[in-house]
């Protein structure tokens, strides 16, 4: 079992843990994630590693609730344990040799843009982050980037937090100003990551998204993450989570990524009714 070190609540649906984990820590990369389950009876449920202290051995995890699994995994408080904390598992972004890059976030997406905007800037990357969020209220992560990033621009839809507008509106205005990126790096919703691949490709700007659909198993072996790119079949949890962008068949993904919905929100709303059951 693995303990929970620190918790923090970052906005009224996402929260930050540090767990740990000392084995994974030692090997964690931008771009990886674990596998966890809150208790042995639990589904499991991928989550993106959003940070790592190789020293103090932990592993930081940020999770938006949005189900069952992670309003029970948000129950928990420092000190208690999740049942299992498997990785770090899928390929490292590949961040060597980047001299200017743009790393593009939406939303709870940013959690995992953070450590790569992190990483390339220690290997003295120019890094410009664009990050977007619906409203103030719902902006994370705003320190932690101005330490990781040389340029950072702030976006809402509301105009309430930073400029008003699109994450896409931020990055062609750069480009159009003179910035020349050896690549672009997006990680956010599926139909933003869309549209910024679509901006990137109309400029001939190489770009990378990171995708990450269902997954179960994280090895392969169950098809839940299967992505079309270039044509091909590719899984997620092997063969990503970083893509071409420009290659990956984004509305099937947004096809795909929406058919559950429905049933998350019921298994959300019993979970909710259960654990005000126990309050009683």
């Amino acid at each position: 079992m693995y303990q929970i070190r620190r918790k923090r609540k970052l906005n009224a649906t996402v929260t930050r843990m540090e767990i740990d984990a000392p084995m994974i820590a030692k090997k964690a990369e931008p771009g990886q994630f674990i596998i966890l389950r809150v208790d042995e009876k639990g589904e499991r449920i991928p989550l993106t590693i959003a940070d790592y202290d190789r020293e103090r051995g932990t592993v930081t995890i940020i999770f938006q609730i949005a189900g069952a699994t992670t309003e029970a995994l948000n129950q928990l408080n420092e000190g208690d344990w999740v049942q299992d904390f498997a990785g770090p598992l899928g390929k490292p972004s590949d961040l060597e040799g980047k001299k200017k890059v743009a790393v593009v976030g939406g939303g709870v997406g940013c959690a995992i843009a953070y450590p790569i905007s992190k990483k390339l800037h220690q290997q003295g990357c120019e890094v410009h982050a664009i990050i977007g969020f619906r409203t103030r209220s719902l902006a994370i992560l705003e320190e932690e980037f101005h330490h990781a990033s040389k340029k950072l621009v702030k976006m809402s839809d509301d105009g309430s937090w930073g400029e008003k507008g699109l994450v896409t509106n931020a990055l062609e205005s750069l480009i159009t100003a003179g910035e020349q990126y050896d690549e672009v790096i997006t990680i956010g919703p599926l139909i933003m990551m869309k549209f910024v691949c679509e901006l990137t490709k109309k400029y001939g700007i190489p770009t990378v998204a990171s995708m990450n659909p269902i997954m179960i198993d994280g090895t392969g072996m169950c098809g839940g993450c299967r992505l079309s790119v270039g044509g091909e079949m590719k899984f997620a949890c092997v063969d990503g989570p970083d893509f071409d962008g420009h290659k990956i068949n984004f509305n099937e993904a947004i096809a795909r990524g929406t058919a559950y919905r429905e049933f998350e929100q019921k298994a959300r709303e019993e979970a909710c009714n259960l654990f005000q059951g126990e309050v009683k």
